[in-house]
């Protein structure tokens, strides 16, 4: 989250100096290239323009900017709708900061997809999806937050990020920030020093997280008042330190986060050593609610979490309320779900059904907060010990990442046509994981 990632950032990086924009004096997307003539065009790296930010900047709506395979040393900001951004090769277009700017893509303008290329090395984020100016800008707000004054939330409308690896960035792998209606699908995010994935001050999002991997990051996923038809579905959350959380924070708008999906994601093993290490301390923990409400957990798979399975407590005033676990599977957990709340903020309404489940904290939760549960009823509260978090890695040294699959027909098809609203999922066709879910593709397997 903004309120710890400033911290790790300065204590990875050290001295070095950040330069913000293209690095070392590459084309900053003045104009340097030509555009083929035509409507919805396709402008390729580098026969038509000698980098990706020259290209884009001669991109028209409906336009596909293909990249052939290379380390393209710059931050591509894209500003026309309905671009397509899109490598040839997956693993051999790189977008690589070197540590030298916040971003590797930021994505300002709505209608754009991002597939099929590797974003690294950024002292960020790998892709931002923005509607906030100061995000784009790289300029982090009061402690580290954005648009924490007065003014009103802008929202980006509809986006797509799809095959992407983003790996070695300084924050945040894919980072979706005052965005709606979008889809963040088939991309792989590791060596995100706060979080692989990340979706923040969205109500309704209109959002939906699909097929991912998240490993070896501080957080696998992270959503902070994000809510509204937000869809977190089918995902491989295994080998961070944390799975995944969803709550409040005071340095986003939008409070509180309530009426987010959750449902059949795989989430295990979240005590990898070799990660970032999280300023705020969280080992173990495979599913975290901070003052999160109205919050469906379904047919997830969670085990082998050393802490706990899934935990439900407060952030500083805001409660969680109302959140519904039910027809997951739990094992091999520490804790397989525990409650802890404040006595300023108890939790309400919180409940659980169908549940495969063993030691519960308090105990016999499972049947007394049995769903459904009035929001009024006060949930009870308990403790256990929870292991120090040890030491972590520079967000530099995590392993990178295994090949990954391509995007089909990365040749031969045009612009992809981002809908205006997205496809909601299901939740009835979508069912519980299997332990091997999206293993091919992951380094940090689950036994």
């Amino acid at each position: 989250m903004p309120r710890l990632a400033l911290r790790v950032l300065a204590t990875v990086l050290g001295t070095l100096t950040l330069v913000a924009g293209c690095s070392n004096g590459d084309d900053d997307g003045s104009g340097k290239g030509r555009r083929p003539s035509g409507a919805q065009v396709t402008i390729r790296v580098p026969g038509d323009a000698p980098t990706i930010s020259s290209a884009v900047s001669l991109a028209h709506p409906g336009d596909l900017v293909l990249v052939a395979p290379g380390v393209y040393h710059e931050s591509v900001k894209v500003s026309t709708p309905r671009v397509t951004l899109r490598g040839e090769s997956r693993d051999k277009v790189v977008i690589d900061g070197r540590l030298q700017q916040p971003n590797g893509v930021v994505v300002a303008a709505p209608g754009v997809a991002v597939e099929n290329l590797t974003v690294r090395n950024n002292t960020q984020n790998g892709v931002l999806v923005t509607g906030s100016a100061k995000a784009a800008a790289g300029l982090p707000g009061r402690s580290g937050g954005y648009d924490t004054g007065d003014e009103p939330v802008t929202f980006l409308k509809s986006f797509l990020v799809s095959h992407v690896t983003a790996t070695r960035n300084g924050l945040y792998g894919i980072y979706a920030f005052s965005a709606q209606n979008g889809v963040i699908e088939h991309s792989y995010a590791s060596g995100g020093a706060d979080s692989g994935i990340y979706v923040g001050q969205c109500k309704p999002c209109r959002i939906v997280v699909r097929d991912n991997i998240a490993e070896l990051n501080a957080v696998g996923y992270e959503g902070t008042n994000a809510g509204g038809d937000m869809y977190v579905v089918g995902n491989r959350l295994v080998g961070n330190r944390v799975g995944l959380t969803t709550g409040s924070d005071h340095q986003e708008k939008l409070l509180p986060q309530q009426g987010a999906v959750i449902a059949g994601n795989l989430i295990a093993s979240n005590q990898q050593r070799a990660t970032p290490q999280q300023a705020d301390g969280g080992w173990g923990i495979g599913i975290g609610v901070d003052g999160g409400s109205d919050n469906r957990f379904v047919r997830n798979r969670i085990a082998r979490n050393s802490n706990a399975g899934l935990v439900i407590t407060a952030t500083a005033d805001i409660p969680a309320v109302g959140n519904q676990i039910t027809n997951n599977t739990f094992s091999g957990n520490s804790v397989d779900v525990g409650w802890m709340f404040p006595t300023a903020a108890r939790g309400r309404g919180n409940c659980l059904r169908g549940n495969d489940l063993r030691t519960t904290v308090p105990a016999r939760l499972a049947t007394s907060a049995s769903c459904p549960l009035p929001s009024t009823t006060l949930s009870p509260a308990g403790q256990w010990a929870m292991p120090t978090a040890p030491g972590g890695i520079p967000f530099t040294e995590v392993a990178a990442p295994a090949p990954q699959p391509q995007f089909p027909y990365a040749l031969t098809t045009g612009a992809t046509a981002v809908p205006a609203v997205p496809d909601l999922p299901d939740l009835a066709g979508v069912p519980l994981p299997s332990a091997s879910l999206l293993a091919a593709g992951a380094r940090v397997q689950t036994s």
